[in-house]
């Protein structure tokens, strides 16, 4: 089993070089291009991606992956001796050796933002070494958890996986938790990345994850630096909602229903995309509810990976993602988007109409 999954995850590995490298796009006529290219702009300067959106302290805060280096090459990490053997592994895709930091945002009112560098590092995290991804940051009992995925884990045999770091500021600095993965093996079949904490309305704590087309939930401790069994005593469960789901779970509930959305498709092709199922509990039973976010192929196309924010007081929400400009044929350059996302009376989430231009000002109520 191990092997045959270690074979998937190098055979996708090899699938991402080669779109990556070749650029398999839907390609506009060069002036429609270039006039949807000119005005379309990131919420975000810098190749980002995989972004969520919390609320701290009366701001937002966007904690993203660090997808490529755009203008000035990120000033390298301080690695240990270990960190740097690792590194040499012949199956690593070289750009994921760029990503060996967090970096932070933070905004009043979801137009001007502030950047906070390196929120975290591998210095402070001994096991990671390269291919730090997908932040999921939440404020519990006084203190910030920051869980985030690395190395990249292809295998049992591998050190690597979903760690978690705290800090008592949410721009940190974070420091590792745990000083080991806290999720270090694949369960179920899925490959440990892509988490996202959800806090139920009676306290509860969960985890979801998961890559390989297989998602995962766990229950976290009160104190957010270990997976606590369910009452069947498995520490694991299976939830994956659709044979289409490929990995980026991320949970919202309103008015009592769990929305448990995800990504689809490769994350380096035109066709990347979100979709979403309901259920009454947050194990499911989960029924699939269709697709709300997918390319445009006026503004941008590798729409995924995505998060919710909704605005205190009120029912306005509004999804953040990432996407890949027309003209750009490299599958790590990555921005950061976002749109209004609107509920239908029935509780189904009407499609996401993508924008060139974001949202306008919105300041938190205070």
């Amino acid at each position: 089993m191990e092997n045959a999954i270690e074979a998937s995850g190098i055979r996708q590995l090899n699938r991402r070089a080669l779109i990556a490298g070749a650029g398999a796009a839907l390609v506009l006529p060069n002036a429609a291009q270039g006039r949807a290219e000119a005005q379309a702009r990131p919420l975000i300067d810098g190749w980002y991606a995989d972004p969520e959106i919390r609320i701290f302290a009366n701001r937002y805060w966007i904690y993203p992956t660090y997808s490529a280096d755009r203008h000035t090459p990120a000033p390298p990490s301080r690695l240990s001796a270990w960190q740097r053997e690792q590194r040499r592994a012949p199956h690593i895709w070289a750009p994921f050796l760029r990503q060996t930091f967090l970096d932070a945002f933070s905004s009043p009112d979801l137009v001007h933002w502030t950047r906070h560098p390196r929120v975290l590092d591998v210095a402070q995290v001994s096991w990671a070494a390269y291919a730090m991804w997908a932040p999921s940051a939440i404020n519990h009992r006084g203190r910030y958890y920051l869980s985030f995925g690395a190395n990249d884990l292809k295998s049992d045999a591998q050190v690597g996986g979903i760690g978690v770091a705290v800090a008592t500021r949410p721009e940190g600095p974070f420091r590792d938790a745990i000083g080991r993965p806290l999720i270090g093996t694949i369960e179920q079949g899925a490959q440990p990345i892509d988490q996202m904490v959800f806090r139920d309305d009676d306290g509860s704590l969960y985890l979801y994850y998961g890559g390989w087309k297989h998602c995962n939930v766990a229950r976290l401790s009160d104190d957010c630096t270990a997976i606590r069994p369910f009452a069947d005593g498995s520490r694991f469960k299976s939830i994956t909602p659709s044979p289409d789901y490929v990995e980026g779970p991320f949970m919202a509930k309103r008015d009592g229903v769990y929305y448990l959305m995800w990504s689809e498709n490769d994350w380096t092709g035109p066709d990347y995309r979100v979709a979403y199922a309901t259920a009454p509990g947050p194990l499911g039973p989960f029924t699939p509810r269709g697709v709300i976010l997918q390319q445009d192929a006026r503004i941008a196309r590798g729409a995924g990976h995505h998060s919710l924010v909704r605005i205190p007081g009120s029912d306005d929400w509004y999804i953040v993602y990432h996407r890949r400009p027309l003209g750009e044929r490299d599958g790590n350059h990555r921005e950061i988007a976002i749109d209004r996302l609107h509920f239908r009376r029935d509780g189904s989430i009407a499609p996401v109409v993508m924008t060139a231009g974001g949202v306008g000002p919105r300041p938190l109520p205070r």
